[in-house]
């Protein structure tokens, strides 16, 4: 039976949750069987899921095949890129200092504060009337 040499990484943003499998190739991207350019279509959301990539040196080494869910399409690109930089430290534990030094590893805790009851939403309140 072959080995895998995949690396696999799992990334979480707000409600979105990615799962990330890396193999050795030339730098394709496949998001929930699409195309990376077609899934992300703002270039800032595509900047954000290739930081690891470009962080570590290591652009067009990898084909990476991602599994997302959950949330919007910020979300997801934030999972994919943190669960990348949880992939690339599988492959190699020395991308360690140049990732933690980006913030790529730490989850980035922000979520979105629930809907308080007898108000319209999580801070926002009814009109006041005096009379």
């Amino acid at each position: 039976m072959a080995q895998n040499t995949d690396s696999v990484g799992t990334g979480r943003r707000k409600t979105a949750s990615a799962r990330v499998r890396l193999a050795p190739g030339t730098g394709k991207i496949v998001v929930n069987g699409r195309a990376f350019e077609v899934y992300f279509p703002l270039e800032s959301q595509r900047m954000a899921v290739l930081l690891p990539f470009v962080t570590t040196s290591t652009t067009g080494k990898f084909d990476v095949r991602v599994n997302v869910g959950g949330g919007g399409p910020s979300g997801q690109a934030g999972a994919v890129r943190h669960g990348i930089a949880r992939a690339l430290l599988e492959v190699d534990a020395a991308h360690r200092p140049l990732l933690k030094a980006e913030g790529l590893l730490r989850r980035d805790p922000r979520m979105k504060e629930r809907k308080k009851y007898g108000q319209p939403g999580a801070r926002k309140r009814f009109q006041f009337s005096k009379r």
